[in-house]
């Protein structure tokens, strides 16, 4: 009898739905507060006709522009990197970074400022693009504290979160009920701060991000419009 509750008891503690990938597409405003204007972003999730898929970020201001993209597939639960392209002009140099994550040789082929490189490449490895969505999928899956390898242009780095709770977030969309994400960072060594909202109503998607750089300038996208899955965002007015 008390192992049948005790089974009971652990079906409903589960999800009442394993998390699934929905194609989605989103506009935000973009804001340095350094500057006297802002921009927009738009940032949008592609299932390719080979069964993979493609996140794709492109931000525009009045004196700078920048694109990312990640391809990438879903393997056994986990986002396996395939291919990262960064581009950015303006706000200070140029700059370019491509990676191309061979995983029958286990290796990551890049460029940097034209100058080739090699990564070894081991499993959960992620590319910064690609560590929002398992940011994404790890919050729909109830975690609340989470740890990433992730390939930062040439280095691979270690990247800390937590869940701090719920808010209401404040869009043109509406008030979107989000989940709030910080990366950990040491106080001792890094002033720096990043927040990220994910709408749990919205398959977790993005809906406002903020980062304090280590010289107090800000930067923050913040969402407009969007649809996932074919589904208009709508909030609450």
């Amino acid at each position: 009898m008390l192992r049948s509750l005790l089974l009971l008891s652990a079906l409903f503690a589960l999800p009442a739905q394993a998390f699934e990938w929905l194609p989605f597409s989103a506009s935000y405003t973009a804001d340095y507060k350094s500057a006297p204007f802002s921009g927009t972003a738009e940032r949008s999730l592609v299932k390719l006709r080979n069964g993979d898929w493609e996140l794709r970020f492109e931000g525009a201001m009045l004196v700078a522009s920048l694109s990312e993209r990640s391809r990438w597939r879903p393997d056994q639960g986990i986002v396996q990197p395939l291919r990262y392209r960064y581009s950015r002009k303006g706000l200070g140099s140029s700059k370019t970074v491509e990676q191309d994550f061979d995983w029958d040789t286990r290796q990551v082929l890049g460029m940097r400022k034209g100058r080739a490189f090699r990564v070894p490449l081991h499993r959960g490895l992620l590319d910064r693009s690609s560590l929002q969505l398992a940011l994404q999928q790890d919050v729909a899956n109830g975690k609340t504290a989470m740890t990433y390898q992730v390939l930062d242009e040439t280095d691979v780095e270690t990247h800390d979160y937590r869940v701090l709770g719920e808010e209401g977030v404040r869009t043109r969309a509406g008030v979107v009920r989000a989940i709030k994400v910080e990366r950990v960072r040491d106080p001792g060594q890094s002033r720096r701060q990043t927040l990220l909202w994910f709408a749990p109503e919205w398959n977790y998607l993005l809906v406002r991000l903020h980062q304090r750089e280590n010289d107090g300038k800000e930067y923050q996208i913040m969402l407009k419009s969007g649809e996932v899955n074919g589904e208009r965002i709508q909030g609450r007015r």
